[in-house]
């Protein structure tokens, strides 16, 4: 076998696709941004984009066994970072999901969705059966339920949420058999009442707002029914960039961020819509074709993690756009605006390319 890691060994198609969609994203920040008070946010979205390079080029010369074998010493300061957040976090817009690191909130929960990716990847590929026995799959319960709880106390369902897709993709790829599917589905929805409860009164407002928003049109309906009055009005080919009314007027809400969707819709059109979305399933299949190319079953669970995860974000972002799905504050991969998010993503995208490299070195 040939020793790989040099320049052409990486995916340059799915850097081009990163890029286009990160191009797309800093045009649509700019053009909702800068005729108001937020004017700037793009060169800030910009050097996160380009920090976050850095990062994923540094983490993609590392061996991903490596990274692997410190899973659970990064599982352990997730918790405490979690834990901390809930006890001296930042708290904005009701919630207290930031710490601040150099001058900046970091969102610990944005980066312990890496660490879990990397914890299940690490137990699914130690797993040398066919199938998943169901001592198995309590296992992988128990550890995603620690942050995932936490995160819930923040309040931030939404985060909560994309941590599901990594366990289930894992657990189909692992060989899970049908009677403990249907066993673990039965008991998620006998566990929905005892969710209801929990919710904070504006989650349940989410909820139930969007199947009849226009019942509650200037409150907890009104960034459904402006998003898809967003949408609806840009018709095939858009209103042009910078002459969308919903986004320059802001009545679409952050419009630079969890509904960046809907902005680019109104100006860009359906056309822009598709281009997009053609982007992102690009991005998917890439991911996929890296999954199946890996050298071992670590690589394979590690690259369908991210894989995972950012195909959720995506589907319910948009159905979130389109008032298909609750407001749940999940942003758009690659293009909604925010630090975080975008190192996640960077880091993430690293740990593809590091499998990618090694798939042919002994």
């Amino acid at each position: 076998m040939r020793q790989s890691g040099g320049i052409r060994d990486y995916d340059w198609w799915l850097l081009a696709i990163v890029f286009s969609i990160c191009g797309i994203g800093l045009l649509e920040i700019w053009s909702a941004t800068h005729a108001s008070r937020l004017a700037g946010m793009e060169w800030r979205q910009l050097s996160w984009i380009l920090l976050g390079l850095v990062f994923m080029l540094a983490i993609s010369r590392l061996d991903y066994h490596v990274v692997l074998n410190r899973a659970p010493i990064l599982y352990g300061l997730g918790v405490i970072g979690l834990i901390t957040v809930l006890a001296v976090g930042h708290t904005r817009f009701g919630a207290r999901r930031w710490l601040p690191v150099l001058g900046q909130f970091l969102q610990v929960s944005e980066l312990v969705k890496l660490v879990i990716i990397l914890l299940l990847a690490r137990f699914y590929a130690e797993v040398r059966t066919d199938r998943l026995s169901f001592g198995d799959l309590l296992k992988v319960g128990a550890l995603t339920a620690v942050p995932l709880g936490l995160i819930l106390l923040q309040p931030d369902l939404g985060t909560a949420l994309v941590l599901v897709p990594a366990v289930v993709v894992g657990a189909y790829l692992a060989g899970i058999q049908w009677k403990h599917a249907a066993l673990i589905v039965l008991a998620g929805a006998m566990m929905i009442p005892i969710g209801w409860h929990v919710l904070k009164p504006y989650q349940k407002e989410r909820v139930t707002s969007f199947l009849h928003p226009e019942e509650d049109a200037r409150g907890s309906g009104y960034q459904t029914l402006q998003s898809k009055i967003a949408v609806g009005s840009g018709g095939f080919w858009g209103k042009g960039i910078g002459r969308g009314s919903q986004n320059q007027l802001g009545f679409v809400p952050v419009r630079y961020s969890d509904f960046i969707l809907a902005a680019l819709a109104e100006e860009l059109g359906f056309a822009g819509v598709f281009v997009t979305l053609l982007l992102y399933t690009a991005l998917l299949l890439r991911m996929i074709q890296n999954a199946q190319r890996a050298k071992d079953r670590a690589g394979m669970f590690l690259v369908m993690g991210v894989a995972a995860m950012v195909g959720f974000h995506v589907l319910v972002n948009v159905a979130m756009v389109i008032g298909y799905m609750p407001v749940t504050g999940i942003p758009l991969p690659l293009m909604s605006y925010g630090g975080s998010a975008t190192m996640f993503m960077f880091l993430a995208l690293g740990l593809v390319m590091n499998v990618r490299l090694r798939r042919f070195v002994n």
